[in-house]
């Protein structure tokens, strides 16, 4: 089995073009891949389509995350489940240049997000959820009446690259996921065509890894790199 580490951030993000589709775990703490994220920025891929739970923390959180490639331009439109702030005070980036129209949003309730997501890991093609029938969001969308109850039809959302963080991995990609990092992760690492994966606490050798701790298997995962010493670690409470 073909060894997938790499030896930089940069180097796993050089061949992300522009135009991309990217998925990147929108929930804050140990789940949000701010080394990738921080070196597609270098890179400077433009034109891109972020898929996430939200769009970043806001002005008011200086750490890296999604909204570090909002604010330099870099995103055209988000697909997500929280498009503003819970006080105007908060506006996050995205919130801005959505209201003035310089990015497109898409608003996802969030169970039909993950559950879209995980169908196109799972190779889903459609799917009914009653979750949105009567609002804004089911309009255009084919409805269909089940067991005496309404459905609307959501259909799956593939990317072309996922910005994963993990706690443990071995060198074939075999994910070991802690804390909030089993949010979206999991899903997002099987719904891209290519999965990029920062890994906090080492890269073992195939086969020393626990099959009990392998979260996401290594065919899902196509790249991984060690956070140095210098990377962008998470604050000591999400830390063994």
């Amino acid at each position: 089995m073909r060894n997938k580490v790499y030896n930089s951030f940069d180097e796993a993000v050089a061949d992300v073009p522009n135009g991309s589709t990217i998925m990147v775990p929108g929930f804050a703490g140990p789940g949000t891949p701010r080394n990738l994220i921080a070196a597609l920025l270098r890179q400077g891929a433009t034109g891109l389509t972020a898929i996430s739970n939200h769009p970043g923390a806001g002005p008011f959180d200086h750490r890296v995350d999604l909204g570090a490639l909002i604010e330099a331009g870099r995103v055209r439109k988000v697909v997500c489940s929280f498009t503003a702030a819970p006080h105007p005070s908060q506006a996050t980036h995205f919130e801005k240049l959505y209201n003035s129209g310089q990015a497109e949003g898409e608003l996802v309730p969030q169970g039909t997000l993950a559950e879209r997501i995980r169908a196109a890991g799972a190779g889903i093609g459609a799917f009914y959820t009653p979750t949105g029938v009567g609002t804004e969001l089911a309009e255009g969308k084919e409805h269909r009446v089940i067991d005496g109850k309404e459905y609307i039809l959501e259909y799956p959302l593939h990317a072309d690259y996922a910005l994963i963080r993990a706690y443990r991995s071995d060198t074939f990609g075999n994910l070991q996921y802690r804390l909030s990092q089993r949010n979206f992760n999991p899903i997002m690492a099987m719904a891209a065509r290519v999965t990029l994966v920062e890994v906090e606490q080492q890269i073992i050798a195939l086969g020393a890894m626990d099959p009990d701790h392998v979260h996401t298997p290594g065919i899902c995962v196509d790249r991984v790199v060690h956070i140095p010493p210098d990377g962008i670690h998470e604050e000591a409470i999400y830390r063994d």
